[in-house]
C-alpha cells in the first residue's frame, strides 16, 4: 500500500461525495419554490440510504467473489474481512478498504440522478424504496459486471473508466420511472420558471469541483493516467459549456446561465467512461459533441414523444453517457493507456463493437431493473401523490416545511 496513493483517493472521495449536494443545488435550483426542499432531499438521502447499504452488503455484492461474471458474493458482509492493508487487484497502490471507500461515494450518488426525472410528483416514501431496490437490483450486478474481478463486461473488454455504467443505467432508468409514473398535470403550463438560477449554477460548479475526483481518482494512484483523466476532463467540460452555449445562441439567440451550467455537466458526463482512455483532442470532440447532442434530445426529441423527464436526467446523464461510451470505443487508444484497447479510429473495430454491446446490455438491465422495482415499491402503497398534492407543493404535502417560509403559497 501506497501511503501517498491513499491519501490522494481519500481526498478524491471526498470530492466524490461534495458531488451529491452539488447535485442537491442543481436540481433543486431548475423546480419551482413549492418543491425545492422535497427535490434536494431526493438527491441527499442518498448519502444515508447509499453508505449504510454499501457497508452492509453493497460492496461484497459489488466487488466480492464473482458469481457467473453478474453478481459478487456475501463474504464481505458488514465489510468483514475488507484489508487495511492488502489491495483488491494485485499491483493496486491503495488497500481494499480504501476501493471500498472511494467506490461508495459512486454508490451514494449514482442512484440521485434518477430522482431528477419525477421531481414534483413522487411519494417521497415510495422514492427511497424504489431507490434502496434499485441498487441492489441494477447498481450492484452493473458494477460488479464493469469493474469486479471476473465481470462479465470487464473479460468481455468493455472500457468503463470512471462510469459508463452509472450513466447509461441511471439515464435509462430515469426514462423508465418517469413514463410508468406519468406526466405532471400542468406538464404542458406556459407560466414555468425556473425558480433560482444562481442555485443551478452554482450546483454544476460543485459538480465539476467534484468530478475531478470522480475522473481523476478512478486511476487509483498518483500516476500519469490520474494526471490524463484531470485534463481530458477539464477539456471536455470546457468545450461543451462552449457548445451548449453556441446552441442557444443559434437557437433562441442569446446565451444562458442556465444552458451554460448544463453544457458543463453534459461534457462531464460525456468524458467519463473514456477519462483515462482517450487522447486530449479527442476529449475536445467528445466536449463539442456532447451538448449539442443532448441539447437536441432535450429540446426536441422529448417534446416530439411527450415524456416527462422533469430534469432531463435522461437527456444529459443518459443520452451523454451513451455518447460517451460509443466515443470511447471510437477514440481509445493503447499509447494513451496500454490497460486499455484500440478504438475504431485507432483501428481497433473490436472495441468499438464491444463498447455497443455492453452499452446495449446496461439498457436492458436497467430497464428491466426499473419495471421489477417499480412492481415491488407499488405493493408497499400508492407510489405517485394525489393531484392536490402536486398543486401545493411536495414541500408542504410530503415534508410539511418550505424552502422559502417567507413566500409560502407562491410556487
Amino acid at each position: 500500500m501506497e501511503t501517498g496513493s491513499t491519501a490522494y483517493i481519500l481526498i478524491c472521495s471526498t470530492l466524490v461525495l461534495l458531488m451529491t449536494p452539488g447535485l442537491a443545488l442543481f436540481y433543486g435550483g431548475l423546480v419551482r419554490r413549492k418543491n425545492v426542499a422535497n427535490t434536494m432531499l431526493a438527491s441527499v438521502f442518498t448519502i444515508g440510504t447509499g453508505m449504510v447499504m454499501w457497508m452492509l452488503f453493497g460492496y461484497s455484492l459489488s466487488f466480492g467473489t464473482d458469481h457467473c461474471g453478474i453478481i459478487g458474493s456475501i463474504e464481505w458482509i458488514g465489510l468483514n474481512g475488507v484489508s487495511l492493508t492488502e489491495p483488491y487487484t494485485n499491483g493496486s497502490q491503495i488497500s481494499n478498504m480504501t476501493f471500498c471507500i472511494f467506490q461508495m461515494m459512486f454508490a451514494v450518488i449514482t442512484p440521485a440522478l434518477i430522482t431528477g426525472s419525477v421531481a414534483g410528483r413522487m411519494k417521497f416514501k415510495s422514492l427511497v424504496i424504489f431507490i434502496m431496490l434499485w441498487s441492489i437490483i441494477v447498481y450492484y450486478p452493473v458494477t460488479h459486471m464493469v469493474w469486479g474481478n471476473g465481470g462479465f463486461l470487464k473479460k468481455l473488454g468493455a472500457l468503463d473508466f470512471a462510469g459508463l455504467g452509472l450513466h447509461v443505467t441511471s439515464g435509462v432508468s430515469a426514462l423508465v420511472l418517469c413514463i410508468l409514473l406519468g406526466r405532471r398535470y400542468d406538464f404542458k403550463a406556459t407560466n414555468y420558471r425556473i425558480h433560482n438560477i444562481p442555485m443551478v449554477a452554482l450546483g454544476s460548479f460543485l459538480l465539476l469541483f467534484g468530478w475531478f475526483g470522480f475522473n481523476s481518482g478512478s486511476a487509483l494512484g498518483i500516476n500519469g493516467t490520474a494526471v490524463h483523466a484531470f485534463i481530458t476532463t477539464a477539456v471536455s467540460a470546457a468545450a461543451a459549456m462552449l457548445a451548449w452555449m453556441l446552441c442557444d445562441i443559434i437557437l433562441i439567440g442569446k446565451p444562458t446561465l442556465i444552458g451554460a451550467s448544463t453544457g458543463i455537466v453534459a461534457g462531464l458526463i460525456g468524458i467519463t467512461p473514456g477519462a483515462g482512455y482517450v487522447p486530449v483532442w479527442a476529449a475536445l470532440v467528445i466536449g463539442l459533441t456532447t451538448s449539442p447532442i443532448c441539447y437536441f434530445m432535450i429540446s426536441c426529441v422529448k417534446k416530439k414523444f411527450g415524456y416527462d423527464d422533469a430534469l432531463d436526467a435522461f437527456g444529459c446523464h443518459g443520452i451523454g453517457g451513451i455518447w460517451g461510451g460509443i466515443c470511447t470505443g471510437l477514440f481509445a487508444s493503447t499509447s494513451v493507456n496500454s490497460a486499455g484497447s484500440d478504438g475504431l479510429f485507432f483501428g481497433g473495430v473490436k472495441l468499438f463493437f464491444i463498447q455497443l454491446a455492453a452499452i446495449g446490455i446496461m439498457i436492458i438491465l436497467a430497464i428491466a431493473g426499473t419495471f421489477f422495482c417499480y412492481g415491488i415499491t407499488r405493493v408497499f402503497g400508492k407510489i405517485r401523490v394525489e393531484e392536490h398534492d402536486e398543486r401545493i407543493g411536495l414541500d408542504r404535502s410530503e415534508l410539511g416545511e418550505s424552502a422559502y417560509p417567507s413566500f409560502n403559497g407562491l410556487d
